[in-house]
């Protein structure tokens, strides 16, 4: 009985590393990450880390359910917000401060996964939640009539994939692009910037690393 008591102690110890590991990594590298580099970070072997998680999909899905969740649940308290605009803007500001500072966050937001079931909820749950609001936003006078929800989504998937380069570039100047892409969603009544925008030094290193970002 202590035997299997302590291998059950073990098998749980190297799952909790495997886990912590692959959060850094994936929010270092994104999700394509290679699953040995989360082996030799977590210090277990490749046949431990698939013992415990058959697949890439495995690993994200235990990774990251728990944040997935969460932004379902933002999504909820959006869509029962008294003013649609405020319920979209403090919805959309809340997922960018996610995506600025880990990519595999933003690989997620943006990209496709199959065989991630949280992953699945949530994309099905972020479009309905921006049609809502977009189209409550056009009833209440406060968005333009002409953009559509794949203009939103879309614009946004762009900008998500953007948002850690700026972030790497000047930290919270994200911020600035996403009010700048608000700004261009309202019907009247653009408002003031938040923060500075980009110096010529910061721009450069910026604009390669979404090149980078864009190639991997």
């Amino acid at each position: 009985m202590r035997y299997r008591t302590g291998v059950r102690k073990d098998a749980q110890l190297n799952r909790e590393r495997i886990l912590a590991a692959a959060r850094e990594v994936y929010a270092e590298q994104g999700v394509e990450a290679p699953l040995d580099v989360i082996a030799r970070r977590a210090d277990v072997g490749n046949a431990t880390l698939y013992r415990r998680f058959p697949d890439r999909a495995a690993l994200i899905e235990a990774v990251f359910r728990d944040q997935l969740t969460a932004t379902v649940e933002a999504g909820e308290r959006a869509r029962a917000a008294a003013d649609a605009w405020e319920g979209l803007t403090g919805y959309l500001e809340r997922i960018f401060e996610g995506l600025a500072t880990d990519r595999g966050v933003t690989d997620l937001m943006t990209t496709p996964l199959p065989g991630v079931p949280s992953l699945a909820r949530l994309h099905v749950h972020n479009a309905g939640t921006i049609s809502a609001l977009l189209a409550r936003c056009r009833a209440e006078g406060t968005a333009r009539a002409d953009v559509s929800v794949e203009d939103l989504l879309f614009g946004l998937a762009a900008l998500g994939r953007a948002a850690p380069a700026a972030e790497a570039a000047a930290p919270g100047s994200w911020r600035r692009q996403l009010a700048l892409f608000l700004d261009a969603l309202r019907a009247t009544d653009a408002h003031p910037l938040p923060g500075e925008p980009l110096g010529p030094d910061e721009l450069a290193p910026a604009l390669s690393a979404l090149h980078a970002a864009r190639r991997s």
